[in-house]
């Protein structure tokens, strides 16, 4: 493991040190308050001592409760001075605890961050974050589990980030305070306890990329994003041992698709699956589709497929909720499916394998 240290806090002697998603969190905004005084950070719970999944922890205590501190539960009121902090000099960071939260203030971020560069002829920028946290565990339901990146996707003005990986998520985060307008920046809860395993932290912020391709294959393509990655990197690497390879791409932008990448891997592969934490009817992975069908038409040897949640809101019961959502095995099943390569072997196999993956558990803290 990597154990990385940043600069001690105000009468501190104890190390700020990388050993997880949430700490990468943690410490891209340590650094990027650090390197700017314009930047702060607040939302509800970011003073708590459970610090918004250990994300914001020390921040206070580093920075003080004029850059750091915790809102009233109104989330309106709460966004909306976030985008006047940001057209008056400063780069706010908003978190959202749960992405449902932000809902309440949809006007302040479609009809004001989003259009504010628009309507100034480019004068005017908004350079704000709002992180929000989405994604299944311990019974969130309806209304506490939603994914509803593609709604925001779909604003012009908005930029939807949804890293999957520690290191990428520091440097995404990072690059995301410096951009000069708004960024919806979407973590999946069960991302914050994945450990930092990379290469260590960029001396350099580079501006926001598009996608990173995580496994070399030449079977099929996959596309996906956030945790969704995560089950596909495992996905490879089960059907590797069956000699079928996966091309796996993070496309971690949401706004910004990587059509050039994602073409260059249907010419190799000519065959895609689409792997989207969102509910399928007009999903990310629906537009990445089209717009490969578009381009690439007569390089698909099979016709695109999609995995996606269901187009019905999750149940809060725990027996319900764990068949809403898609696994590595599921991954699994598509790329047998689309190879011609449905088996009762094979199908016993992948089954085999997808139980000795370590189970993926949400740890809390609610």
């Amino acid at each position: 493991m990597n154990m990385l240290e940043i600069k001690k806090f105000k009468n501190e002697s104890i190390p700020f040190q990388i050993k997880n998603f949430a700490d990468g969190m943690a410490c891209a905004l340590h650094d990027s308050m650090e390197a700017d005084p314009s930047v702060v950070t607040f939302g509800l719970g970011a003073t708590d001592p459970k610090s918004i999944f250990g994300t914001t922890r020390n921040l206070k205590e580093r920075f003080g409760v004029d850059r750091v501190f915790d809102t009233p539960v109104s989330e309106n009121a709460t966004t909306g001075m976030a985008v006047g902090l940001a057209i008056s000099g400063f780069k706010p960071v908003l978190t959202h605890q749960r992405l449902d939260f932000s809902l309440l203030s949809i006007d302040q971020i479609v009809n004001s961050a989003a259009k504010w560069n628009f309507m100034f002829g480019g004068r005017q920028s908004v350079p704000l974050v709002i992180r929000m946290v989405i994604g299944q565990g311990w019974g969130q339901g309806p209304t506490h589990s939603q994914a509803l990146q593609s709604w925001f996707a779909q604003t012009p003005g908005l930029k939807v980030i949804m890293p999957a990986f520690p290191e990428d998520g520091y440097n995404l985060l990072r690059s995301s305070i410096e951009d000069p307008n708004p960024v919806l920046f979407l973590e999946h809860r069960w991302l914050h306890q994945i450990k930092w395993e990379g290469h260590g932290r960029k001396a350099l912020v580079s501006p926001i990329t598009q996608s990173n391709n995580i496994h070399s294959g030449d079977d099929v393509t996959i596309i996906a994003y956030s945790v969704g990655s995560i089950y596909a990197l495992n996905a490879a690497k089960i059907l590797k041992k069956l000699n079928i390879g996966l091309d796996v791409i993070d496309a971690y932008n949401l706004r910004q698709l990587d059509v050039t990448n994602f073409s260059k891997s249907v010419k190799k592969t000519g065959r895609l699956i689409t792997v989207d934490f969102s509910h399928e009817f007009c999903s990310v992975g629906t537009e990445i589709i089209a717009r490969l069908i578009n381009q690439n038409f007569s390089y698909f040897m099979k016709a695109p497929e999609r995995l996606a949640l269901p187009n019905f809101p999750v149940g809060t019961a725990h027996s319900v909720e764990k068949d809403f959502y898609f696994t590595t095995f599921d991954i699994c099943k598509k790329v047998l499916a689309i190879t011609d390569n449905v088996t009762s072997e094979n199908m016993s196999f992948i089954k085999e394998e997808f139980a000795k993956l370590q189970s993926t558990q949400f740890v809390g803290p609610f």
